[in-house]
């Protein structure tokens, strides 16, 4: 899928349909961050951990979606196909699971093979959507296969393939004369 169609963002609020918790109204990290339920906060933290670690820089920890978001800032990229920052990954806690969205691995298929040959060389079960990498427990998800997929997608290359993939919008023609009235 296309990161520039605007479908990719919005796929995020449909995986595992049904699964989803109503979206949060937390506007700040430390908000969002209180609001995870006392026993998915360990698994939670350790994964935020992980993918902070593993950011490159240009990237900002923020919520959007209702869920912890590391995205292209608006002062970077003020022109998305939604108005919302470009979103490079996304951590969820969903009543029955918890999700990391990847969207490099959904939209690079380079990067799709190579995650996801990295997590089955872990032994771990690989449970994923087109983006979405749903776990349990913290010990189903592979911290460093997920670490080091976000460090693979710099900043800038993120926004070049981004723009490269928005349709071209074709100038409008001028019209010199108005058709005559009949």
């Amino acid at each position: 899928m296309d990161p520039g169609t605007g479908e990719h963002a919005s796929r995020i609020g449909q995986c595992y349909a049904g699964q989803m918790v109503k979206e949060r109204p937390a506007l700040t990290v430390d908000e969002w961050l209180a609001s995870v339920p006392a026993e998915r906060k360990d698994a939670i933290n350790a994964v935020r951990d992980a993918i902070n670690e593993h950011l490159p820089q240009g990237y900002e920890e923020t919520v959007d979606w209702g869920m912890l978001a590391w995205v292209v800032p608006l002062s970077t990229l003020s022109n998305t196909h939604n108005g919302h920052p470009l979103m490079l990954a996304a951590l969820g806690a969903h009543r029955k699971l918890m999700t990391v969205y990847l969207m490099s691995v959904y939209e690079d298929s380079e990067i799709r093979r190579e995650f996801e040959t990295a997590y089955k060389k872990t032994g771990k079960k690989l449970d994923m959507g087109g983006c979405c990498v749903h776990f349990k427990k913290l010990d189903d998800l592979p911290l460093d296969v997920v670490g080091n997929t976000i460090a693979r997608v710099a900043v800038d290359q993120y926004v070049e393939r981004y723009e490269s993939s928005r349709p071209k919008k074709k100038p409008k023609k001028a019209t010199t004369e108005k058709k005559a009235k009949r």
